[in-house]
């Protein structure tokens, strides 16, 4: 082996070096941030643990825990719940984003000005829209109720009545989240070439053919990614209905987070919730999986 080789292989060894120097610090903050709650909440979820009794007195249950969560109907149907939200939600936010993308982009003029108020409502705290909608939908003095009122029209108890509730709730999560959707897409269509559109609009294609034979196929991965997203975050939706319904009417609402909120951070049974946050991590790892293998593909 000559010098030269020699000397690449020592700045090859020492590039290696520098770079694990460089991720290091990261990958310590990671293990800290999730490996080792994930690791503690998964072997808290086989003991009894409560705060209260601190943990000497924690003994192993093996899967007592997990057998309770089933055999609880609350749980059942925030679980059902909480998986048809995250359908209803993420095919909504992706079908109104993509429009509303496919829509600002089209635009000869005002483009940047519908950015900007497009983007308002994902922008403000989740809480403060609850509020917001709070407010405008209050039974007693909301302006949708008195408007409703005033074209002699039915009003509603919106968050207490068992018939709107779910859907008020979706309705919110919907109008919030939707810009974001928009921004990514838009973000997305601002890659496809225009030539594409060009060479297609000689051979005749219209609108409607323009979109789902260049469109669709040159913004997939970021639908893939978008959807997988907000996937995410839906399935672990708890502001808007800790704020405004509590998980009620009769549990038309209830979600697995509002349901590990009132049975495990509340009741301090540590134990309890650990299990029930453990199969959110499983749901949650199962439908992002068929996103995640759409994606490869």
């Amino acid at each position: 082996m000559n010098d030269k080789t020699l000397r690449l292989n020592h700045s090859t060894i020492s590039a290696r070096r520098f770079g694990l120097c460089m991720v290091l610090p990261t990958l310590i903050v990671l293990l800290v941030m999730t490996a080792y709650p994930l690791i503690s909440t998964f072997l808290y979820s086989f003991t009894d643990y409560n705060y209260l009794k601190g943990n000497d007195s924690a003994e192993f249950v093996l899967f007592d825990n997990y057998v309770s969560l089933f055999k609880n109907s609350y749980f059942r149907q925030a679980t059902w719940n909480t998986v048809l939200f995250t359908a209803l939600a993420v095919v909504l936010e992706m079908a109104f984003g993509l429009l509303i993308a496919v829509f600002v982009n089209s635009l000869k003029r005002g483009q940047k000005a519908m950015r900007t108020l497009l983007l308002l409502p994902y922008l403000l705290p989740a809480v403060t829209v609850a509020l917001s909608w709070r407010m405008l939908l209050s039974s007693n003095y909301g302006i949708v109720n008195q408007v409703l009122e005033s074209l002699k029209l039915p009003v509603f108890n919106w968050f207490m009545d068992t018939r709107t509730a779910f859907g008020t709730i979706l309705f919110i999560d919907v109008w919030q989240n939707t810009p974001f959707v928009f921004l990514l897409l838009y973000a997305a269509l601002q890659s496809v070439p225009a030539g594409q559109y060009e060479a297609a609009g000689i051979d005749g294609a219209g609108f409607f053919q323009k979109f789902w034979y260049i469109t669709i196929p040159n913004i997939k991965s970021s639908l893939a990614l978008c959807a997988l997203l907000r996937t995410i975050d839906t399935f672990r939706l708890f502001e808007k209905v800790n704020v405004l319904t509590g998980g009620g009417p009769a549990g038309t609402t209830s979600t697995i987070t509002q349901f590990l909120y009132n049975f495990g951070i509340k009741s301090l049974d540590f134990g309890f919730g650990s299990a029930g946050g453990i199969i959110m991590t499983i749901f949650a790892l199962i439908l992002s999986s068929f996103y995640i293998k759409r994606a490869i593909q």
